[in-house]
């Protein structure tokens, strides 16, 4: 892994714009050495905003490399110059499947479609890799984001045809067979 220039203890964030023009061009790469700490504060930003952080989840902020990476997962981070502005992640769950998890973008720049950019990133790596299934669990507090994922191809699941959710906010879940 290359080592990042963020590597800083506190997320740099980019100051609100008046218009798109304005913010440096977004660009989705691989997770680096050293942004561990944007990964986990860029999620902790917005699940903090609309529930609590859970147990469950604890893991996969504290040590992504070895949660995520390690097992075969993926990482991405959208960026504006050198600052994490965005991230998503793949979490493996069985041979070609994998759980995306753990989007987030930075709050003021949500609507600029940093999310659809990072989202159509992370679909097509996983097509690039061979998989054949994404699955993810969401609240229908977020109606933004699920409208996101249906609009690229997700489709809803019904509760009771899943594996029961470790996230007690979990109550929307959809996947894509790519």
């Amino acid at each position: 892994m290359e080592t990042s220039a963020f590597s800083s203890s506190s997320v740099r964030h980019l100051p609100e714009h008046d218009h798109v023009g304005s913010v440096p061009e977004i660009r989705v790469r691989p997770f680096r050495l050293g942004d561990e700490v944007a990964f986990r504060e860029l999620n902790e930003a917005w699940i903090a905003k609309y529930f609590t952080i859970e147990d469950a989840e604890r893991p996969y902020l504290e040590n992504p490399i070895a949660t995520i990476l390690t097992p075969g997962g993926y990482i991405f981070l959208a960026v504006a110059g050198n600052i994490p502005v965005g991230c998503c992640a793949l979490i493996p769950t069985q041979p070609g499947e994998f759980e995306l998890a753990k989007m987030a973008v930075q709050e003021s720049l949500r609507g600029r479609g940093i999310g659809r950019k990072i989202l159509d990133y992370t679909i097509a790596h996983a097509r690039n890799i061979g998989a054949t299934r994404l699955y993810l669990e969401t609240n229908r507090k977020l109606a933004n984001a699920i409208h996101l994922y249906e609009s690229v191809g997700f489709e809803h699941v019904a509760p009771e045809q899943v594996i029961p959710s470790p996230y007690a906010r979990a109550n929307v879940f959809m996947e894509m067979s790519l």
